[in-house]
């Protein structure tokens, strides 16, 4: 859907409905938490500059125009009347920062997830064609430093700096997924919790794995990347569903 504003502050609209559209899925999959976590996306060419979510504002409400600007390279956003959450900030700004090809950036404390990245092993071996998804292409954070205030946030972003990684298994903490937009980031979010909910399950069966070998998990992997307009249509559907609903999130 494509819309057309002339109110101030309302550039980059369909890039607002789609993260609009992305926070209410994820809320209705029950993977955010309270009034915490955001997600972001690059609407300058360095990346510096970001839409986000503001401060505290539960996912299954928020709308398109709800969307702030944030600057990475501009401490006094923090001052600003709709300043960030300190966190947020660190954690975002330190990727936008940093990490130039991380145009869209979602970070959750989603339960399956979260639970792989509590585990004292956190990989995620290819068990299935959703694990194999992420075969060679996450990084793991073994040194939770607290709260991602800014110096925690700076530290994260350098984990992400190989354009290869889209995931980091935030350890102790939670997950953040990397991507070109909305659509790319939203869809790897969401096999991502689903891989991860596999294997915790087929954990607590405590029967023996079968593993993909190495090979196929890759190629597995690579004919995924591969596979034609899915993110794209994965959202353009959680959209329709939206919108025949009555929902208020490109409003």
């Amino acid at each position: 859907m494509t819309v057309t504003h002339t109110r101030p502050n309302m550039d980059h609209w369909q890039d607002r409905v789609d993260l609009a559209a992305a926070f209410r899925w994820t809320a209705r999959l029950n993977m955010h938490e309270g009034v915490a976590n955001h997600f972001s996306l690059a609407i300058n060419d360095d990346g510096t500059r970001f839409l986000m979510n503001p401060n505290q504002m539960h996912f299954s409400r928020i709308k398109a125009s709800d969307m702030i600007v944030v600057d990475a390279n501009d401490p006094e956003t923090l001052s600003g009347p709709n300043a960030p959450d300190p966190t947020a900030w660190g954690l975002h700004g330190g990727i936008h920062r940093h990490c130039p090809h991380a145009r869209c950036a979602m970070h959750v404390h989603s339960i399956h997830a979260t639970v792989l990245a509590s585990l004292a092993d956190s990989r995620l071996p290819p068990i299935d064609q959703n694990c194999a998804t992420f075969f060679n292409r996450y990084v793991i954070d073994d040194s939770y430093g607290g709260l991602a205030f800014e110096e925690e946030g700076e530290r994260c972003a350098a984990l992400l700096i190989d354009p290869k990684k889209k995931v980091m298994i935030m350890g102790n903490h939670g997950i953040m997924i990397i991507g070109t937009s909305v659509a790319e980031t939203f869809n790897r979010l969401y096999y991502f919790e689903r891989a991860a909910e596999t294997y915790i399950r087929a954990l607590q069966t405590g029967q023996p794995l079968r593993v993909i070998p190495d090979d196929i998990a890759e190629k597995t992997a690579q004919e995924l990347e591969d596979y034609p307009d899915q993110d794209e249509r994965h959202l353009s559907e959680l959209k329709a569903i939206l919108d025949e609903e009555g929902s208020t999130y490109a409003s």
